[in-house]
């Protein structure tokens, strides 16, 4: 049974995401990121969240997101830096604990800290890891992670320095699944959602919010009692001046991404799809500010975030046109949302 508060909605925190993935060289390509970034700072967002990919340029392009983010603080002053997320079965959980708290410190207290078990199965044969056995590492390493930065003794008697139990209330967990909703649950962890998610087999007309849906019941059903619930959407979504330019834009990139994404699931669009297949296909909002928001209202799951995150990924336009679309989210898109968001309400 659902009952509705009738107190007003606490106001959604709007985030920018970054793959880093324009097509440049290494450098540039983060010079612009960290760009990116300090714009939508200047433009109001509340936090930036940055993919840890190892080895495939193609995928993410960056490997070492404290480090990355590490520059990005000495850029910004206000906005929320995120991990989204760490890949924390390929990763050693103490050396991970000592950056986040040593970030956390030098960012004055900006870290939210995602993780999941995420990560192209071919990378972890590079670390000597079985991509079968992720959940298995990933729950055994992100308790070793909580426990490290609690302060608890480590193997041997020492503790971590410096110890950062601050960041117990700020980690996020990744996932696609119902399970996966309720361990975030069950840890009082937040809950990130998906820009987009396969479809289940013999299901392909299943719309995003429809899969997202039961994932957000597990997790609020799963919430220790008295814990708020912190529930992050991430779309992507381009908006520009003029429509045309905007589908232009989105069918190049659209094109490029097909050609990677329905190679590895076959239930995608094809790069010879029509555009509008390749939008619906990838769960891309996409158009003037007036298009976007009339698509982004469609989103059921929108109504239950309590952080809407958008990314330009799979579009990827040019930088100039990134800028653009972050301007026009800030000033014309988010505000029409939040004046029709609709009252909290709670399982």
């Amino acid at each position: 049974m659902t009952a509705t508060s009738s107190a007003p909605a606490a106001r959604r925190r709007l985030g920018f995401f970054s793959r880093l993935l324009d097509a440049v060289p290494a450098a540039e390509r983060y010079r612009l990121v960290i760009e990116q970034i300090a714009h939508a700072e200047a433009a109001g967002f509340d936090s930036a969240w940055v993919a840890q990919h190892h080895f495939h340029e193609a995928e993410g392009g960056l490997p070492s997101p404290f480090v990355f983010l590490a520059a990005v603080a000495a850029r910004t002053r206000r906005i929320r830096l995120g991990t989204g997320i760490v890949t924390l079965p390929m990763e050693n959980a103490v050396r991970v604990a000592e950056d986040a708290a040593v970030f956390d410190l030098l960012s004055g207290g900006r870290l939210e800290f995602g993780v999941g078990t995420g990560g192209t199965p071919a990378s972890f044969t590079a670390f000597g890891l079985a991509s079968e056995q992720r959940a298995e590492i990933f729950s055994r390493h992100l308790a070793q992670v909580r426990s490290a930065l609690a302060g608890a003794p480590l193997a041997g008697g020492d503790t971590l320095y410096p110890a950062a139990p601050q960041l117990l209330d700020r980690f996020w967990q990744a996932t696609f699944s119902v399970a996966g909703g309720a361990r975030a649950g069950l840890a009082g962890d937040g809950l990130m959602l998906s820009r987009t998610q396969p479809r289940p087999a013999g299901q392909p007309g299943l719309s995003l919010a429809e899969i997202q849906q039961p994932i957000i019941d597990a997790y609020r059903a799963a919430l220790p009692p008295g814990r708020a619930p912190r529930i992050l959407g991430s779309r992507s979504v381009f908006v520009a001046d003029d429509r045309r330019e905007a589908l232009r834009l989105a069918e190049a990139g659209l094109r490029r991404g097909a050609a990677l994404m329905s190679s590895a699931d076959p239930t995608r669009p094809g790069p010879h799809a029509s555009l509008a297949e390749l939008i619906a296909g990838y769960d891309v909002h996409v158009g003037t500010p007036d298009d976007v928001v009339a698509s982004l209202r469609a989103d059921r799951t929108l109504d239950h975030v309590t952080d809407l995150v958008f990314q330009v990924h799979p579009v990827d336009p040019p930088h100039a046109f990134i800028l653009r679309s972050i301007s026009l989210l800030a000033s014309e898109v988010a505000p029409r949302l939040a004046a029709e968001q609709p009252q909290a309400s709670y399982a």
